[in-house]
């Protein structure tokens, strides 16, 4: 039994971790902007962004940050925030990125893979002749993987 507990507030902790450095991690990429010779944000991680050109527009000053979202899905209101997106109004496509912190990228990609499906189902309703992609942003490598 007291190796269960010690289990159960080894996980809480590391949770409880894990979701600290998610939120610190969110609010320091809230404050990037690369455009060109205008930018904001810590430099590693500026430099770490360069260093991925298909990144790049997701941190323009045309894309938004932490955008909210709200509909209605299979009976349920839904509110949620999308943590960088571009909309093209001009050719009708919306992108978006969820950042991720694992460094396992397959512990809970069904979990994240239904999470951007929700996002999708609810930009495809406030968007309904818009083309949708959404991605995820891995940050321990900063790769970009397309989802939906």
């Amino acid at each position: 039994m007291t190796q269960n507990l010690t289990q159960f507030l080894t996980g809480a902790k590391n949770k409880n971790f894990a979701t600290k450095t998610g939120t610190a991690t969110h609010t320091i990429l809230q404050r990037v902007i690369i455009d060109t010779d205008y930018v904001i944000g810590e430099k590693d991680i500026v430099n770490a962004i360069k260093q991925h050109p298909n990144l790049l527009p997701f941190f323009s000053k045309t894309a938004q940050t932490e955008a909210p979202i709200a509909g209605i899905i299979h009976g349920h209101f839904i509110s949620r925030r999308i943590d960088r997106m571009l909309i093209n109004h001009d050719a009708k496509t919306i992108d978006f990125i969820d950042y991720k912190t694992d460094t396992n990228k397959n512990t809970f990609i069904e979990k994240y893979t239904k999470q951007l499906q929700e996002y999708a189902e609810l930009l495809c309703s406030a968007y309904p002749n818009y083309k949708i992609k959404g991605y995820i942003l891995w940050l321990q490598d900063w790769s970009l993987d397309k989802i939906i």
